[in-house]
Order: structure tokens, then C-alpha cells, then sequence
């Protein structure tokens, strides 16, 4: 990789250096260790205390068993020594066998509740962390959802965010565990050789710097390659969604889309085998010196011990002891290298519940009017999209009645849909101000004035549930409530389409469940209306409602518009004129500005814009 090379005009690090910046970037990552304790803590308090409770009860045994053992050996040799017969001898073995197998029971204990222990604090921890990324995502604004830096961001910190937090304290746990444990073993140790205690120690750390290098280097290629692997799952769900499926195969896009598929997998696939090769060659090196270590210690023991200068019970306890060292030093050294490795996702999670929403509820705001008794005011509202310099809307000023219906009309891209998220306070102006009664939008409560809106926008969301959920979901305090859903779906227009399915109002719809039932595109668009109309809103928006349904069903639903609205105001934005001509007032928008604005009539008398596109649709019907 071109990030590995060293640069021309730098020399290479000295060994000293690598080893200091290593551990200074060890510290660093370790800096999140606290807030995964604290995530491990608000998923169970309970089982955070039962695994750390566990630890140094299991830490002391390996030790215990290791001089146990040797014990055992001794009085075998005792006894021989001895001339004992077979009853006096196990009088002499036979309480440390009972002590030995007594310690292995207490351990296989103590292992099997923490494993339980871990196994469900894993999984109220996965809930934990994914609720805290719904919570966060359900409080960011929609300027978060059209930047796909955000999406970038979002996946990072999904990726191993739960299991990473709980990996980490376990790391911990075992980082405790094994310094307990290697604590207990170099005291026994020690007693023997001094310097052997030293060369377990030493043999492992070289493995440790390898093993935390190539972690961060694996770390660094998933990050930057986040929005690769958006595409790729995108790419993945193109080939597989039954939404997509007609075109792909009428249109011969199957074996394409494979290709790239296949061809930016094997560049993620090039990427990870070179750094699990280059780590497999690093362990491998620092594993045979780990061996020479140890064997190079065994055979100077076998010395000692021909030679009479130990017991073969010290010979057997050594053994025990300088490979379950070594053990727990690689255990050791490879827990903070995960903790290290792991730290680093987790920073992905902190980074990302740290983002802020943009648009803030003002403390005491207001709750918005029910019913509106003035009116909705635009005042000199411009508005550019953050991170851009281009306004797409401009000094625009309109005042819409209580009651009055008005509708949108402009060529794509002249702003109508960005007006709507404005009204709506999806955004805020850039510039001026919209108000609602005499009052900024910025000073009611939120979450009340999103419920004086009720909308329906072109890319609805189709929701694989029940029609009642479909419906329901427009006051979703209401779910429950069968009439009132009964009355959006007959002001929407979808009885019809309820009656037609098996089940009714419980109908699964969708092909993503068994016994789901598919709708057209217009029926689709009915559900989406009632839904709408499910909720009690002052205000009712509707971007391009009719725009999958036959002449006869729009005709049928704008019959019945005026009535439906009485008394509040609807926003309407169509490219069909039919429908169009039926609002109150018509406003033509173009780069973002209004160019004209008057009823069907007076555009029509005025013979521009309007009059213009209203002919041109027409003449199409001729």
C-alpha cells in the first residue's frame, strides 16, 4: 500500500521510535475506554458486576493448579522414595488429587457462569448500542440524510460499534484476568529463576507491537473505504430486491452489475489479503521466537534436573508454570492489542452520537395553533442546501389564508419541494423568516408544529406492514383507533382497494413477508393519501398525490378536495393542470423565485408563464 512506503525525503524510524510511537498511539486509542465501560454499564448493571466479580477468583486458579500438580508429583516420588505400599501412598497423594480435581471443578464453574454472563450481557449490549444509533438518527435533522458523508459516518459507527464496546471491557476483564494470573505464576516462577521470569515477558512484547500495527492498519482500511462498501451493498441490493428486478433482467443489467460487483469486492479483497499476509508473516516470525524461548528454557530445566539440582515435581511445576506464563503474557499483550483495535471502532460510535442536530427546539417553545387563525407568512426567504453556494430559493414572500388552497407549479428544480421542507421546518431559511400566526416557526416546539402538517410526499414510504399500520402511521397515537382509520381511508380513497384484499385492514402488503400482497403503483398512492389524512393537520401538503393514479380516481379525490379541507390550508404541487387549476391561488416558481401568482383564471387572462405550460399540456390531450 502507497501509505506504508516510507517518504523519500524522511529516513526510516529507528526501532526505539516505532516502539514509542506505537505505545503513544496505544494511549491515544485507549482514551475511549471509560465511555465503553459506561456503555457496558447502562446495558446491564448486573452482569458488568457478575463478570468483574468472576475475575480474580478465575485468575488465581491456573497458579494454584500449576504448585497442586507439583505437590502431587513430589509426594509420588516421597512415596517411592519411601518404599510405601499403594495404601500409604495414596495417603499421601490422594489429598492434593481431591484438592487438583476440586480446583478444576470450581474453574470449570466460574468459566461457564462468566461465558453465560457474557453471552447475555453481549446481547442487551448490541440493543443498547443500536438503540442509541435509532435514537440519535430519529434526532438528526433531514440535511443529515442528504449528505452522503453522513451515511458514510453512520455505517462506520455501526460497524462492530456493539460488539466493539463489549470487546473492549472484556478486553479489560481479561487484561485484569491474565495480570492477576501472570502475577501469581511469576511469584512461583521467580522462587525458581529470576531470569526466567524475564524472558517470558520479553518474548511476547515484539508480537504485541506487530499484532497493534497491523490492527490499525486493518482499521484504516475499513474506514476509508466506507462509501466503496455503501455502493457494494447498494450494487448487492440492486441484483436481489424484487423492486428492481423487472428492469434489471428486460434491460440485461444482471451480468454487468455482477462485474462491478465483483470487481470492487476484489479490490477489498486485495487490500485485506495483503495486510493478513503481512501480519501472518510478522506473527509467524515473533511465534518461532516465542517457541525458541521457551524451548531454549526447557532444556536448561532438563539440565538442572538430571543434575539433581531440582525435584522433578519443580521440574513439572516449571514447565506448568513458564508455559501458562508465557501464555498469560501473550494473552496479556494480545488483549491490549484488540483493546487498541477495538478502541478504534468504538471512536466511530462516540463521533457519531456526538453529532448534533441543527435545528433546535427552543426551550419553552411554543406549541403551534390548532386552529391557524392568520395565516402562514414567507418573509424575504432565501435558502441555500449547507455546503453550497448556489440559493434555491430566493427572496421569496407569500402569505397563505387559513383555508386557502394553494398549489406549486414550476419546471423540476425550481424550488417547489424545497419551499414545502422549509414550511414543513425540515430546514430553516438561510435567509429571512417564515411564520405561522405572527410567529417564527423557530420558536414553536417541534415536535408540535410537525403535527399541525400533514404530507404526502412523491417518494412515500411504502411500508411492508398492514394497511391499518399503513394508515395508522399518519397519528400514530391513533393506531388503535378503527374508525378513525376507516374515515382517512374513505376520504383518501383506499376502501376500495381494502376490500378487494383478503384480510382487510390486516392485510400484509409488500413481497418482503410471507403472504404479503403487492400494490399497483396507484393503489400504493391511495394508502399514502389516507395516511395523510389520518392525521387532525392544519395544514395538508401534498407533492405530486395523484401522479400514479387514473384520470378517474384524481378526478374522484379533487371532487372532494374543498370539502375535505374546509377551514384549513392545502399546499399542493402537481404538474398536472387539471389538478392544479382547482387550488385557490397558483404559484410559479422558477430558479427559485416567484415569477407569478393569482388563480387559474387571472394566470390564464395574463397569458405568460402559466398560461404558457398550461397550453402546452393541453395541446398534448387534443
Amino acid at each position: 500500500m502507497q501509505s506504508e512506503k516510507t517518504p523519500k525525503n524522511q529516513s526510516p524510524k529507528s526501532f526505539k521510535e516505532r516502539i514509542s510511537a506505537s505505545w503513544r498511539d496505544t494511549s491515544e486509542a485507549l482514551r475511549n475506554t471509560p465511555q465503553a465501560f459506561k456503555l457496558v454499564w447502562q446495558a446491564s448493571k448486573r452482569h458488568t458486576i457478575i463478570n468483574f466479580s468472576l475475575i480474580p477468583l478465575i485468575a488465581v486458579l491456573p497458579a494454584a493448579q500449576s504448585w497442586v500438580g507439583k505437590m502431587i508429583v513430589d509426594r509420588i516420588l516421597n512415596a517411592i522414595e519411601m518404599g510405601a505400599d499403594v495404601q500409604a501412598g495414596l495417603q499421601l497423594v490422594l489429598p492434593f488429587v481431591i484438592f487438583e480435581f476440586a480446583l478444576l471443578l470450581v474453574s470449570t464453574l466460574l468459566l461457564s457462569f462468566q461465558s453465560l454472563s457474557n453471552n447475555i450481557l453481549r446481547s442487551l449490549l448490541t440493543k443498547h448500542v443500536n438503540t442509541l444509533i435509532i435514537d440519535k438518527s430519529i434526532n438528526l435533522d433531514l440535511q443529515f440524510y442528504e449528505d452522503p458523508i453522513f451515511y458514510d459516518n453512520m455505517q462506520n459507527a455501526r460497524r462492530r460499534a456493539d460488539s466493539s464496546a463489549l470487546a473492549i471491557v472484556s478486553s479489560i476483564s481479561q487484561v485484569a484476568q491474565q495480570f492477576i494470573t501472570l502475577i501469581s505464576l511469576v511469584i512461583l516462577l521467580v522462587g525458581f529463576s529470576p531470569w526466567l521470569a524475564v524472558v517470558v515477558i520479553l518474548a511476547a512484547v515484539p508480537n504485541f507491537l506487530s499484532n497493534s500495527r497491523f490492527a490499525e492498519m486493518a482499521f484504516r482500511a475499513l474506514t476509508h473505504r466506507a462509501p466503496e462498501a455503501r455502493l457494494l451493498s447498494y450494487i448487492e441490493n440492486l441484483l436481489t430486491s424484487n423492486e428492481t428486478v423487472k428492469e434489471i433482467k428486460l434491460f440485461g443489467l444482471g451480468e454487468a452489475l455482477k462485474k462491478r460487483y465483483e470487481d470492487l469486492f476484489a479490490q477489498f479483497l486485495e487490500e485485506d489479503t495483503s495486510i493478513a499476509r503481512r501480519n501472518t508473516y510478522a506473527s509467524l516470525a515473533w511465534g518461532m521466537l516465542s517457541n525458541l524461548a521457551y524451548y531454549g528454557s526447557y532444556i536448561w530445566v532438563i539440565v538442572r534436573t538430571i543434575t539433581q539440582a531440582i525435584t522433578l515435581g519443580d521440574m513439572t511445576m516449571f514447565l506448568s508454570v513458564f508455559r501458562q506464563s508465557q501464555r498469560a503474557v501473550q494473552s496479556l499483550l494480545e488483549n491490549f492489542s484488540r483493546l487498541y483495535e477495538n478502541n478504534l471502532y468504538l471512536d466511530n460510535l462516540i463521533d457519531f452520537l456526538k453529532i448534533e442536530p441543527a435545528l433546535r427546539t427552543p426551550e419553552n417553545g411554543k406549541i403551534a395553533p390548532a386552529p391557524i387563525v392568520e395565516g402562514v407568512c414567507f418573509e424575504n426567504v432565501s435558502f441555500k442546501y449547507p455546503g453550497s453556494e448556489k440559493y434555491v430559493l430566493k427572496n421569496v414572500n407569500l402569505f397563505i389564508k387559513p383555508g386557502e388552497s394553494v398549489a406549486l407549479v414550476g419546471l423540476n428544480g425550481a424550488g417547489k419541494t424545497t419551499l414545502i421542507k422549509l414550511l414543513t421546518r425540515l430546514y430553516d431559511p438561510t435567509e429571512g423568516c417564515i411564520t405561522l400566526d405572527g410567529t417564527d416557526l423557530r420558536d414553536f416546539d417541534l415536535k408540535s408544529l410537525h403535527q399541525r402538517f400533514g404530507v404526502i410526499f412523491q417518494d412515500f414510504v411504502r411500508y411492508q406492514f398492514s394497511i391499518k399500520e399503513n394508515i395508522g402511521f399518519g397519528q400514530v397515537e391513533d393506531l388503535d383507533n378503527q374508525v378513525r382509520i376507516e374515515e382517512a381511508a374513505d376520504k383518501g380513497g383506499a376502501t376500495e382497494v381494502v376490500s378487494e384484499l383478503p384480510d382487510g385492514y390486516e392485510t400484509v402488503l409488500g413481497r418482503r413477508w410471507n403472504r404479503g400482497h403487492e400494490l399497483s403503483g396507484g393503489q400504493w398512492q391511495k394508502i399514502a393519501l389516507s395516511r395523510a389524512f389520518m392525521r387532525k393537520a392544519e395544514v395538508l401538503i401534498l407533492d405530486e398525490p395523484t401522479s400514479a393514479l387514473d384520470a378517474q380516481a384524481e378526478y374522484e379525490i379533487f371532487l372532494r378536495f374543498r370539502e375535505l379541507m374546509e377551514g384549513r390550508i392545502a399546499v399542493l404541487i402537481s404538474h398536472r393542470f387539471s389538478t392544479v387549476r382547482m387550488a385557490d391561488r397558483i404559484v410559479v416558481l422558477s430558479e427559485g423565485r416567484i415569477i407569478e401568482l393569482g388563480s387559474h383564471e387571472e394566470l390564464m387572462a395574463h397569458n405568460q408563464n402559466y398560461a404558457h405550460l398550461f397550453n402546452l399540456q393541453a395541446e398534448g390531450y387534443r
